[in-house]
This record gives C-alpha cells, structure tokens and sequence, in this order.
C-alpha cells in the first residue's frame, strides 16, 4: 500500500513519495493499477509478482487521514493478512534520501498511519519509511510535508524513489530482519 494524497495538486508533494513508490513497484511488477471494485473501490489495485511473491499493489485514492477503510477493504477481499500488509510512507524522522524498514510501533503524527491502524485494529505491520526529513525552522509539519520536493530534493527524489522500491522487494523477498541488514547500512 503506497500512501498518498489524490490529485494532481497533491502529486509532487512529500506526503505523495509512498504513492510515487508504489507507482514505481507497479512498473517493475508489469501492473497496470486500475480503480477497485466493491470493497477495494477507494483504491487504484494491481496483482502481480515481485520478488517471487504474488502481491496485491494499491494506492488509496481518498485523502492520507482517510486510507484506512480502503486498507482493511483490500486486506479483507484480497485475503491478506495484516501481519503481510506493506505500507510505503514518508517519514518526518528521517533524513531526507534515507530509507527504512520496520515492523509496528508509534505513528509519528502520521495521520495515514493513525487511520491503518485503526482500521486494522493493529499497528504491527510492516512499513517502509521514506524520509523525508524535518521542516527547516519553525515551519508547521503539516504544511511541510504538504509541499513540493525543493529543487535540490527533486534532483535525488527518483534515486530515492527507485531506493525505497528496492527496499520493499527486499522486504519481500527476504523478510525483515534479512532486508533491513541490506538496506540499513546504505542509507
């Protein structure tokens, strides 16, 4: 699940880099993503194959604090069990190019994450954290992570993109712990 804001006033936002992943997951599956039906219709969903496993490919099309309903809809129709969801999201706590791979723990004050979990009734999924990193000063999260990438950022952004999907199919094809000794120590 790649997590984003719909729109194209929202697309090249910093909350929009887990929807930009998974954008990039669907290229490298050969998925076209195609709008749900029935429990899955707030979502654009894909089937297909990485890293030698079947996976189901979304990305919400309702608004970051909405995306769980659309979650637990997909995880019920696609018989996927929570412990198997992966979700691909921008990370405050992180510096800017730097990727992360972990299962559970706190939100963060992402309101994307508080709606999964809720709906979920769990926060013990796996993620892949995008950093981002923290807005410069005083500036207000909200407004940060709701602004394009800079100019500079926008240089790296499909180097980190294509680094954060790299990370999800190590996720895949090895497991946490085995994908997180490969990918911690490059970023």
């Amino acid at each position: 699940m790649g997590l984003g804001n719909p729109g194209a006033t929202y697309a090249g936002n910093r909350h929009n880099v887990g929807a930009m992943v998974l954008d990039e997951l669907a290229a490298r599956a050969g998925v076209k993503l195609s709008p749900g039906k029935g429990a899955r219709s707030r979502a654009l969903v894909g089937e297909g194959r990485l890293a030698g496993r079947r996976v189901v490919l979304a990305r919400p099309t309702c608004y970051m604090n909405e995306s769980g309903g659309p979650v637990r809809g997909l995880l019920d129709y696609s018989k996927v069990a929570v412990e198997d969801l992966v979700v691909v999201h921008d990370e405050l706590d992180i510096p800017f190019a730097a990727v992360r791979l972990k299962r559970g723990g706190g939100e963060g004050g992402h309101n994307g994450l508080r709606s999964i979990s809720r709906s979920t009734g769990t926060r013990d999924y796996l993620r892949v954290r995008v950093g981002i990193g923290r807005p410069p000063g005083r500036q207000d999260p909200a407004d940060f992570v709701l602004k394009d990438f800079s100019a500079t950022e926008r240089k790296e952004l499909d180097l980190l993109v294509a680094e954060a999907a790299d990370a999800a199919e190590e996720l895949l094809g090895r497991g946490l712990e085995a994908a997180q000794n490969v990918v911690h120590p490059r970023t």
